[in-house]
Parts: structure tokens; sequence; C-alpha cells
């Protein structure tokens, strides 16, 4: 059989729709392993994955709470994406070196992978874990574009300057983790296999109080992702007074622990197991990062979209376009309109959820994880042939 490495950011939403590609491909019998932060990944994949640990700055990388709009896009890539590549690129080739891949899967923000495999030609695959590439959005910024065409040569002659590609969409595949029905009439290339989220069950550090749920009364679930911790306050504050005033059940996640007293129809927690959770919920209150939509999105249940940065915007223009939700701003988001909103949404009249979970039929109709692990198996047929 085939071995297949991939290349993850430690980011979790980036890590987690890799986690089920690699168990079907597993289940195939071919052989997987993962190039990145081994702390993260040992977590979230398992103690007995393989892993080749290639992130180790000093210090570690942080992003910062505090920039928005172009300043945050500035930051993204010039004081975190590309300093992580250059603190990934010796390991991830030392991966390649040892592991000897037929195939590697690479993060668009891990783009040391698509550039070391593009350097040393062999076949690579973009994993598109959100859906802003895909419809080109420096397309109408061109200096923008430019500048970010400069940092990445710069890089690729610092750590693989052989290569042509753009290691954020490979030539050879891109395995884009949604659908049509949410990413829109955008053109896209025959190589974009439009897949629908890897849903696959992860391992669960938290004991969730499932009777608490037990309630005629709609259930929602309030969460910013795992990476937002420091701009979250104030929304998490508001969003608490709004629910803490309506007949629901909410379940608001707090990891960095900033809410103080809450109404008693709240339950506020550290952690939760998310994709059981949604089974459960009603409504979804979230920052528009694309693993909690598309998720959401999965089991069918309407969302309240807050954009913090990054690729957000875009995520919240899609579900507000599919008709799946209500857009809020997040640096604006009194608890009147955050209760507004959630009435909205949960409103049958309105067909937020109908919506759901028509996407929810797409992604369940597109292959995910057997979709994936299909698509890559084809192309090494056609890589041998």
């Amino acid at each position: 059989m085939s071995r297949f490495l991939f290349v993850v950011p430690p980011l979790v939403g980036h890590i987690n729709p890799t986690i089920g590609v690699a168990a079907e491909l597993t289940a195939r019998g071919h052989e997987v392993a993962w190039a990145g932060a081994s702390e993260i990944l040992t977590r979230l994949a398992g103690p007995r994955a393989t892993i080749f640990d290639c992130y180790a700055p000093e210090g570690g990388l942080r992003r910062t709470a505090d920039l928005k709009g172009p300043a945050a896009f500035q930051f993204l890539w010039e004081d975190f994406l590309i300093p992580l590549a250059d603190h990934m690129g010796p390991g991830v080739r030392a991966a390649i070196e040892r592991f000897e891949p037929d195939v590697v899967i690479s993060d668009q923000q891990a783009v040391a992978g698509g550039l070391i495999a593009d350097d040393l030609g062999l076949t690579w695959v973009t994993s598109a874990t959100t859906s802003a590439e895909l419809i080109n959005p420096l397309g109408g910024l061109p200096k923008v574009a430019a500048w970010l065409d400069g940092l990445l040569e710069d890089l690729r002659g610092r750590i693989g300057g052989r290569g042509t590609a753009d290691p954020r969409m490979s030539p050879h595949g891109v395995l884009a983790f949604t659908t049509r029905e949410l990413l829109g009439p955008v053109s896209l290339p025959d190589d974009v296999w439009l897949i629908g989220p890897s849903i696959a069950t992860r391992p669960s550090t938290s004991d969730f109080p499932w009777e608490w749920l037990d309630s005629p009364s709609p259930t929602v679930l309030v969460t910013l992702g795992t990476a937002n911790v420091d701009a979250g306050a104030g929304f998490l504050t508001a969003a608490a007074a709004a629910l803490s005033e309506m007949d629901v059940r909410a379940v608001v996640l707090d990891p960095g622990g900033v809410l103080g007293p809450v109404g008693g129809n709240l339950l506020v927690r550290g952690h939760v197991p998310q994709l059981p959770l949604l089974e459960r919920v009603d409504a979804v209150v979230c920052h528009a990062g694309h693993n909690t939509v598309c998720e959401s999105l999965w089991h069918g249940v309407p969302l309240v979209v807050a954009p913090i940065r990054d690729d957000q915007p875009i995520v919240a223009g899609q579900v507000v376009d599919a008709g799946a939700g209500v857009r809020l701003r997040f640096g604006r988001a009194t608890p009147a309109k955050i209760a507004e909103a959630v009435t909205a949404v949960l409103d049958p009249d309105q067909g937020y959820r109908r919506a759901a979970e028509t996407i929810g039929l797409s992604f369940r109709a597109a292959g995910g994880t057997t979709g994936a692990a299909d698509h890559l198996e084809d192309l090494l047929v056609k890589v041998e042939n």
C-alpha cells in the first residue's frame, strides 16, 4: 500500500479535518504520518500516531487579538505563517526523508509542506480546511497579492528553492472541505475536489453533564473556537447577558474563564465535546470559523455568525448567502442584537433551519473522508500510469 504524510500548522481547526481522512486511509491499509507540533498532534491524533515534530520556535508563535482587517492579514502572513514555515521547514524536509511518502498532504497555512514537496518533485495535495483561498480573496487587491507573492518567493529561496507551484494550491489536487451549497457559484479548477467536511469521532477529554440538556426549551451553543480567547471576553459577556433573559438553555464555551456569574439557564464550560453536543442543539452562536460552521451545518443547525478576522468574514458571508444564518458585527454585538439574531434563527418560519439542513445533506452526499481517500488513491493511480 502507500504512505501519506500530512503537514499541518499548530492550529486545532486545521488538524481536525485531517484526522478523519487519515483514519479512512489507515482503514484501507495505507500508512499515515504527520509533520507538525507533536504536543497538539498527540492529543488530537492519539498517542499511537506517527508524528514527526517540526514546530519548536523559541517561545512559540502567537496571534494578536487587537488587529483586524488589512493589519490582521499582514500580521497573519508576515508575523505568523511565514515564520511558522521557516521554523517547520527543516523538520518537514527531515520527515519526508525518513517517512518517504508517496503523497504529501499540506495544509494551506503550513506552506513549508507545499514548498518542500514541490522542491523535491513529489506528488502533493493541498488541504483546504477553509474556503477563503478558493474564492481568490486578493483578486481585487493586486498590490496586496504581489506583496504576498514576494513573501512566498523569499521563503521559497530559504527553504525550498527549485519548485514553482503556489504552496497554497497544489497543481496535483486540492481537498476542499466544503460544497457548492455553502461555497456558492465560484469558478473552480477541475482539480479542486469539493468533498464536504471531514466529520470523524474525536477523543473527548470533557465529561459533559448531558442530563442538563433535558429540557423542552431550545438549546443554544456559544463558541468562539480555540484561538480567540483574548478577543472574546466582550462578546461572550454580551451573549451570556442576552441568553440569560431568553427561554433557552445555553452552553457557553469559555476556555479563558472570562465570564462571571451567569443565569441559571446557562452552562459555562472550559471545554465541550462539540460533535456530540451539536446533535442536541438548536442553534449555534460562533465566530464563523470554518470548522465550527461546517460541523454545525452537518447537523442541520442554523447559525448566528460574528466574524473576528482572517477567513471568518468570508465564511460568514457564505452562511448568510446560503440562508443558513444571521450575521452580527463582532465588536458591536450588544445583548439586544444577539438576542434578536438567536430568536430569528430559532424561528422555524424564517427558514434558517431548512437552509442549514439542505447544506447538511449536501455535505453528507459529497463523500467527506471517504471521498478524500478516493481522490488520493485515484491520484496515485494517475501518477503511476
